[in-house]
């Protein structure tokens, strides 16, 4: 008995899922797919797993599109971070450009004026 089994495939042009099919044939990746049995065979095959996986567990198209729902989000948020830290960085160094640095008292010990400051601090606590 022989290993090889050939068949016919016929599309009806006039058909749209067919003719998309056609398309899809004629467009295929030939690194990928060397020949129309090997795209016919991967897709025959994807798509009688996936309809196994769907039968055995009837929520996992329901999992699957929330788990690409919560990717996107995700990636906005993500992406969202990462303009917002560069426009703070921006914003930071605008307003630090006009603040000046204070300098401590060059003697080192405070005046009557710096301690009634830091007593009016405390007491407004």
């Amino acid at each position: 008995m022989s290993e090889i089994f050939t068949t016919t495939v016929r599309l009806n042009l006039a058909n749209d899922e067919d003719r998309r099919a056609w398309a899809y044939l004629q467009t295929m990746d030939r690194e990928r797919y060397k020949s129309y049995t090997r795209a016919v065979v991967t897709a025959i095959n994807d798509y009688f797993s996936r309809q196994e996986r769907l039968a055995a567990d009837p929520y996992l198209e329901t999992r699957e599109k929330e788990d690409a729902f919560l990717r996107r989000v995700q990636e906005a948020v993500e992406q969202g971070i990462q303009s917002a830290n560069a426009n703070s960085l921006g914003n930071l160094a605008a307003l630090l450009q006009g603040v000046r640095p204070v300098t401590p008292p060059a003697s080192g010990e405070m005046t009557d004026a710096d301690f009634d400051t830091a007593m009016d601090f405390i007491n407004g606590l």
